[in-house]
């Protein structure tokens, strides 16, 4: 449907720049023309059903396609992708199987021994990278650590900052650290049970020492002139504000984590730029109008909704039409307990009774005197 007001507006804009174009004004001229025509191209007509039609030219393809389920980059990381990945887009997961990051340098910190100092402090590094083995001593029920002197001057790691960190991990514990650069852990509690040191011993190891908590893998990679650097993990709210990163132009492919930090619009255009670029690396070629609209009914209550039982198609006020997806039963059962109407405006519920939708042709109503 054509909205002069929206039309008038656009190519006003486009007007502008065609301007400054180093173009003869035959050729802006004609530039101009063809844009107006692609533009009236691409509208819909009144009543058609683009819901169905999206649907239909997202999902046909993707399944048609061969989408490989994992993808590995020039970076070497294996990164899901494929139809897992937009299934897992579209159902909304919290996080992804493999969330990912790519990290941009600020102009005066883009080159390589920036870039190793930056990813050495983003990179999680745990107690477990820091010792070289460790033992339950069963006489005195305290767990014995031998740390990795050399590896904790090279990471500037102080003996009283892990020392904290390891209580803030584990509580009711006692940790001390000898001059042989061996950490003893004894627990507080009266009556300390082998497998309560067995426990304390594991927890102890994954204890936070240094870097950016979940960044489990970072590597470095030359893009053009760019140090960017890519990881296995992603935490954005605390990668944007380390010194020396671009945090205009950070991405990460958690969509929750976009949203939690920018907001609203910034995950609805997460949800467009992840399953465009999984879409494109398979080689199929959507128009990028149709997931426009998936993402704009996603996010279009402000917060991000799955397309499913739980999202979309359970919330939708016709119950023929929840009833239809899945839960036949329930959604039928609890419609009637509280005497619920349909009034049948959607496709679907007038599909099943038998009814024209009011889509198309079945829009108009026109009555005739005989």
């Amino acid at each position: 449907m054509i909205n002069k007001e929206i039309k008038d507006k656009t190519f006003k804009l486009l007007k502008e720049k065609v301007e400054l174009l180093d173009k003869t004004k035959k050729e802006k001229e004609e530039i101009l023309k063809l844009a107006e025509k692609r533009y009236e191209n691409m509208l819909y007509d009144s009543g058609e059903a683009i819901g169905v039609v999206a649907a239909q030219s997202v999902s046909e393809p993707a399944t048609q396609t061969t989408l490989k389920s994992y993808h590995r980059e020039s970076s070497g990381l294996n990164i899901i992708q494929g139809l897992p990945r937009v299934i897992e887009i579209l159902d909304a997961r919290k996080s992804p199987e493999t969330p990912t990051m790519k990290i941009y340098l600020l102009p005066e910190q883009n080159n390589k021994n920036s870039a190793k100092k930056i990813a050495s402090n983003i990179k999680e590094t745990k107690l477990m990278h820091l010792m070289v083995e460790d033992s339950l001593d069963l006489a005195n029920m305290c767990i014995e650590i031998n740390m990795d002197a050399e590896k904790m001057k090279n990471l500037d790691i102080k003996t009283d900052d892990l020392i904290k960190n390891i209580k803030k991990k584990v509580r009711n514990i006692e940790v001390k650290m000898s001059d042989d650069h061996t950490m003893i852990v004894e627990s507080k509690k009266a009556g300390t049970t082998v497998q309560d040191l067995q426990r304390t011993r594991t927890k102890v190891r994954d204890s936070h020492a240094k870097g950016i908590p979940d960044i489990d893998f970072c590597i470095i990679e030359k893009v053009n002139d760019d140090w960017v650097l890519q990881t296995l993990g992603s935490n954005l709210r605390k990668i944007t504000k380390i010194e020396g990163v671009d945090s205009n132009r950070v991405s990460t492919n958690n969509i929750f984590e976009v949203y939690e930090t920018f907001g609203i619009e910034a995950a609805r255009q997460a949800i467009i730029n992840e399953i465009l670029n999984t879409l494109r690396a398979q080689g199929v070629d959507t128009d990028i109008r149709h997931l426009l609209l998936i993402a704009d009914a996603m996010t279009s209550k402000g917060e991000i909704k799955p397309i499913g039982r739980y999202g979309l198609s359970g919330a939708k006020s016709s119950v023929l039409a929840r009833s239809n997806f899945e839960e036949t039963v329930k959604h039928l059962v609890d419609a009637s307990i509280i005497g619920e109407k349909d009034e049948l405006k959607g496709i679907v519920e007038n599909i099943i009774i038998g009814k024209t939708a009011k889509v198309g042709s079945g829009l108009v109503e026109l009555k005739m005197k005989d």
